[in-house]
């Protein structure tokens, strides 16, 4: 029997899936440390991106942090903030946050700089303070990229989650560091496969999110409704003002 037929036997193992080390409780707390990861980046960095895109301000700043931070090693940081925090979720929680943010702020950034100047202008023209413009004008037209850069942090922070059980004995990778310890590469293999379907469950479900969102902040009807307003209107008005001629031919 190969390898991949053994961790398909062992995900098959109902013994597998029971219990407080089961497959079922294995993914629940892994995405609890995913989901709590996301928040408390979200936090930092979503209200910080947004406030620089309102403003303008600062674009090479985020644009060098973003490139930096993404440069930082995740098992590096797992490692210095666990000899200097100890054993427990405190560590991987804090190296997954560093590792969300820069997706986060771009995506934040990028989605509230992208819109068009002259809407936010037109908003403070009739009177909205600024916070109005933020909530009710860029943050509905920005939403779109800003869930593209929540996508693109949550499956970054799923599939490093693994690194959880490096330090606390919690989540999918606890599969992984078990199975490598004790040589159950099949194991090891399980775990594996069970990360790879939860993060494309993941994507699939902020993939549909993203495009509720770009239908929201564009509804479809508009352009639709701007042509058939054009087609209404029929053919343009002729504008030059040189009379027409007809040529005749001669007998």
């Amino acid at each position: 029997m190969n390898l991949f037929a053994e961790a398909l036997a062992w995900l098959a193992d109902p013994a597998n899936w029971a219990g407080p080390g089961g497959i079922p409780t294995r993914t629940l707390q892994h995405l609890g440390v995913t989901a709590l990861a996301l928040l408390v980046a979200a936090a930092i960095a979503i209200p910080a991106g947004v406030l620089i895109g309102h403003t303008r301000r600062g674009a090479a700043l985020v644009g060098g942090f973003t490139g930096a931070a993404r440069a930082l090693p995740t098992l590096g940081l797992l490692t210095l903030f666990g000899l200097a925090l100890g054993i427990g979720l405190a560590a991987p929680l804090l190296a997954l946050i560093v590792l969300a943010i820069p997706s986060l702020l771009a995506g934040a950034y990028a989605g509230v700089q992208a819109v068009d100047p002259s809407v936010p202008a037109a908003a403070k023209a009739i009177g909205f303070t600024p916070a109005q413009v933020i909530l009710g004008v860029e943050l509905p037209l920005s939403l779109p990229v800003m869930i593209g850069g929540v996508r693109a942090a949550a499956l970054q922070v799923v599939s490093t989650a693994t690194l959880a059980a490096y330090t606390a004995d919690l989540g999918l990778g606890r599969y992984l560091f078990a199975g490598l310890k004790s040589r159950d590469y099949a194991q090891m293999l399980g775990g594996a496969l069970l990360v790879i379907a939860l993060t494309l469950v993941l994507e699939l479900l902020l993939a549909a999110c993203q495009r509720a969102a770009v239908r929201y902040a564009r509804p479809s009807g508009e352009p639709r409704r701007r042509a058939a307003r054009a087609s209404s209107a029929g053919p343009p008005r002729r504008t030059d003002p040189r009379p027409q001629t007809i040529d005749r031919e001669e007998p």
